[in-house]
């Protein structure tokens, strides 16, 4: 995917709203050394989150965030002002992977792009949408990848 300018206040969208194609950008988050342990100490403890020496001797040559932090950050992005969906982000399935990993001075932002739109032919009140969100920092690196599918509401009657 490539850059594209934050989306900001966006108006929510329905089911309705989105169509293939559509692209969507979030603001950013500035991750630090201290947020990165933090998190590690409470959800990830492995010396690769927690001490930057002792990271060193790992694959990672230095200290590096937890993927699952880089998600949470990723969603707290997304539920910002990255994918305005009316009633929430509510998410149905998924993968996630991680090219190469969050480190401390990283800016992240989240760009997402709609893959497809499916209403339900059953409840006809809402749908699926797949979309694919890529996680990058500053540099333009991604950092998470990661496809979603998510329950999304039809305008109301």
């Amino acid at each position: 995917m490539s850059a594209i300018p934050p989306t900001g206040a966006a108006t929510l969208r329905y089911l309705d709203d989105l169509q293939p194609g559509d692209r969507f950008v979030s603001g950013e988050h500035t991750l630090d050394e201290a947020q990165i342990t933090s998190f590690a100490r409470q959800f990830d403890p492995q010396p690769f989150h927690l001490d930057h020496e002792a990271a060193k001797a790992t694959l990672f040559g230095g200290l590096a965030a937890s993927g699952w932090h880089t998600a949470a950050i990723t969603m707290r992005l997304l539920v910002g002002d990255g994918l305005p969906l009316a009633g929430g982000i509510i998410g149905a399935g998924g993968e996630i992977s991680w090219p190469k990993p969050t480190r401390p001075g990283d800016v992240l932002h989240v760009e997402t792009e709609v893959v497809s739109v499916m209403p339900s032919r059953s409840r006809p009140d809402r749908g699926m949408v797949v979309v694919r969100s890529e996680t990058r920092n500053r540099h333009g690196d991604v950092l998470q990848q990661s496809v979603y599918k998510l329950v999304v509401p039809r305008k109301p009657a």
